[in-house]
């Protein structure tokens, strides 16, 4: 059994401002023809189908568009949402649509039946488990496992509770599909960022699967072993992406146990991409007229002095220049690239105890930052 492995598309994503509409109508359509290449047996999408819980309408638009492209090429679609997502925005109709093979996860429910598909091998087992915090899953089991409650302390313990009352036959073959942060794997700057690693999953928690496919990490990786897989976004989201590859993540299934991994490349309507040096070189023809000049740029002036009106002479030829900024002297004293990156790294309860620290000269001591932690996670957890 063949199957596409998606995730993370995004629909109706701005990025400094600018449309991405374009683009991924342009992507979905890549996808598409890829379905016609290889003819998948199933096709999976892993969250954040939509940037966010109320996406605009020319973006469920062009969601349709591709389901109804699927469902015309009789491709079964296994869809879950994800942190971005409204589960019951996107769920609307899924029973209906389930005529059409499209199966989407509805909010989290106690032991929800798998998809069942079919090959020469037999049935394999595909398990949808939406984007879930720990308060999701206590209030499925409160009614009726009220003992499991009060031992739901992390993530890992709630994803741990949602698989065990899925009650998975090891003896099959099984694929999850999820949305979750799972510990080790490598983030990028346009995902949220987690409150100090709160929202980790052990990798130990998917044991039961055949594959397990990942969405929320734009980054294509493997975590932990090979089967355990994010597919990455299929557009570059942020300049923390400029040297990823895009791709189809392809999963072949023969028996049980046999599982082949490869990736398709998807190349962008217009890539993200950084330029650096003077003025005068970025602007000499030579340097430019072999490249693609409407690609997302973020360039970098080393020119000493100011150039005026840099933005819109840039713009003369690279026409979609998002962003501008200049390393030289004035720029390194004012703020070093490493103290920015620094910053950035640090975690909330880092950042509030420098900030403490250098409002009252001194550290927070271990029963303020107690409850400043504690604070910080139950909003983590009530957004």
């Amino acid at each position: 059994m063949k199957l596409f492995h998606l995730s993370d598309l995004h629909l109706g994503k701005r990025l400094n401002e600018y449309s991405l509409m374009d683009d991924q109508r342009y992507i979905l359509q890549e996808i598409l023809s890829l379905v016609d290449e290889e003819s998948p047996d199933a096709v999976l999408i892993c969250g954040d189908v939509y940037d966010r819980p109320t996406p605009p309408a020319e973006a469920v638009t062009m969601f349709d568009d591709f389901l109804w492209g699927l469902s015309q090429r009789h491709v079964p679609t296994l869809i879950v949402s994800g942190n971005h997502d409204s589960a019951e925005r996107l769920s609307f109709g899924s029973r209906i649509m389930e005529q059409s093979k499209i199966f989407i996860s509805r909010n989290y429910s106690v032991g929800a039946p798998p998809v069942e598909l079919e090959d020469e091998y037999g049935s394999v087992s595909f398990y949808l488990l939406p984007f879930v915090k720990p308060i999701h899953v206590k209030s499925a089991l409160e009614a009726d496992f009220p003992e499991e409650v009060e031992a739901i302390k992390s993530y890992t313990d709630a994803v741990g509770a949602a698989i065990a009352h899925m009650e998975v036959d090891a003896s099959k073959r099984n694929v999850l599909l999820a949305h979750q942060f799972v510990a080790g794997a490598i983030t990028s700057d346009s995902e949220a960022p987690s409150v100090g690693g709160l929202d980790n999953v052990d990798v130990a928690v998917f044991e039961s699967f055949d594959y397990v496919a990942l969405g929320h990490l734009h980054a294509p990786q493997r975590v932990g072993k090979e089967t355990v897989r994010y597919s990455g976004t299929p557009l570059k989201y942020s300049f923390s992406e400029v040297n990823h590859n895009k791709s189809v993540a392809v999963v072949e299934l023969g028996a049980k146990g046999d599982v082949s991994l490869r990736r398709l490349a998807l190349v962008p309507l217009h890539d993200l991409r950084e330029l650096r040096g003077s003025y005068e070189e970025l602007m000499l023809k030579e340097n430019y007229e072999h490249t693609n000049t409407e690609d997302y740029l973020r360039i970098t002036l080393t020119d000493e002095d100011d150039v005026p009106n840099a933005i819109e002479r840039l713009r003369t030829v690279y026409t979609n220049l998002m962003i501008l900024l200049y390393d030289n002297k004035r720029t390194r004293s004012s703020a070093s690239l490493d103290d920015l990156k620094r910053v950035e790294s640090l975690t909330p309860i880092e950042l509030l105890s420098e900030f403490y620290e250098s409002q009252n000269n001194q550290p927070m001591d271990d029963a303020q930052r107690t409850l400043a932690q504690r604070a910080i996670e139950n909003i983590w957890e009530a957004e």
